[in-house]
């Protein structure tokens, strides 16, 4: 079958990449969707059922890292587009092995923007999904795409470094790359060291939630929904060479977060739902916000359409629904149940 365009994206296994992925595979079936991923931790292939076996769909299990495998990709698929993904994301983690993230984040990414650009067939668009956390923390100030990069964590450290050599591939040789950034993304299908669904876990386990330190740290959260239809636009109408801010007014408390989800996990009285909370020691350095300016994206007719109520409604569902999604990964049980009883990050 001869398909109009090729899509690579990379860490399409992951939770905002399946989502990626499934969009594009029901929306675009003249498109050919390859997904690079190597199956860490954090993905499950139960994420990707729903496709697996279309036509316009293929998977390839591999490292973003393996220049020889990225450079035959590019060799022999006429790659139109990439959506790059794939990257370490957990915060605390980036403090235990910062390496491992300057690995994945910043090799990865140089050695995809030099498979794509000396490619024979030369791609129309490469969208780097990068965080809002590049811009460090704010108490007041509104982060535009012009303002400061100021990363606070080895993780943010990373995906700042990986923007500029996504930039300077668009400097040097006008390489059409396009940027974004975006807030908190949740959904279903989200693993479970991401704060909600960590939350979520801990009470289906009977366990409290866990909060981090005493300062009233707070997050936007976006749907996932959202953001994808967001990154589809900006693949559609972005500016080659920009930067795009994706992202939301709801900012949420973590600790309303939390209250939040014990009211709907564990249905209990008003009086009982700090028996549920349990505050643990801070990380070695926390941002308490990261407010962000999306009038940019919203110019190219963008509009989050979930509210708030809807989409940790639907996400509280899903998780009560599917109990044992990850319990099929390569961690045993044990470790995960450690691992969310300590305390929950971005």
């Amino acid at each position: 079958m001869d398909f109009n365009s090729t899509v690579l994206v990379t860490g399409g296994s992951g939770f905002i990449g399946s989502h990626l992925v499934c969009s594009l595979v029901n929306r675009h079936p003249d498109w050919r969707i390859i997904n690079l991923d190597n199956l860490d931790y954090c993905c499950s292939p139960r994420s990707l059922e729903s496709i697996e076996d279309r036509a316009n769909y293929t998977f390839i299990r591999g490292d973003v890292c393996n220049s020889r495998l990225v450079n035959h990709i590019f060799n022999t698929e006429n790659i139109d587009v990439i959506f790059h993904l794939a990257a370490k994301t957990h915060v605390e983690s980036s403090f235990e092995s910062p390496s491992s993230f300057q690995q994945v984040n910043i090799d990865g990414t140089r050695v995809l923007l030099g498979a794509a650009h000396q490619a024979r067939h030369q791609p129309r668009r490469f969208i780097y999904v990068s965080t809002d956390e590049v811009y460090g923390a704010s108490l007041d100030e509104v982060f535009e795409e012009s303002s400061p990069v100021r990363p606070s964590n080895p993780y943010s450290a990373t995906k700042a470094a990986a923007e500029y050599l996504v930039r300077s591939y668009w400097d040097k040789y006008k390489f059409p790359i396009v940027i974004t950034r975006s807030n908190n993304i949740y959904g279903p299908r989200q693993y479970t060291e991401k704060v909600i669904p960590r939350f979520l876990s801990l009470l289906q386990m009977n366990k409290k939630c866990t909060i981090q330190g005493t300062l009233p740290k707070s997050r936007h959260f976006l749907f996932v929904s959202d953001a994808i239809s967001a990154f589809l636009l900006i693949l559609e109408k972005g500016i080659v060479g920009e930067i795009y801010n994706v992202g939301t007014s709801c900012e949420i408390p973590i600790m309303q977060l939390a209250k939040e989800l014990i009211r709907m996990v564990k249905n209990v009285p008003d009086s009982e739902v700090n028996d549920w909370l349990e505050f643990v020691p801070d990380r070695p350095r926390v941002d308490l916000r990261y407010p962000i300016n999306c009038e940019k994206l919203q110019q190219l007719g963008w509009r989050a359409e979930v509210s708030w109520a809807e989409g940790i409604r639907q996400t509280v569902k899903w998780y009560q629904d599917n109990p044992d999604f990850w319990s099929d990964t390569s961690e045993d049980q044990g470790q995960i149940r450690s691992k969310l009883e300590k305390s929950p990050s971005k």
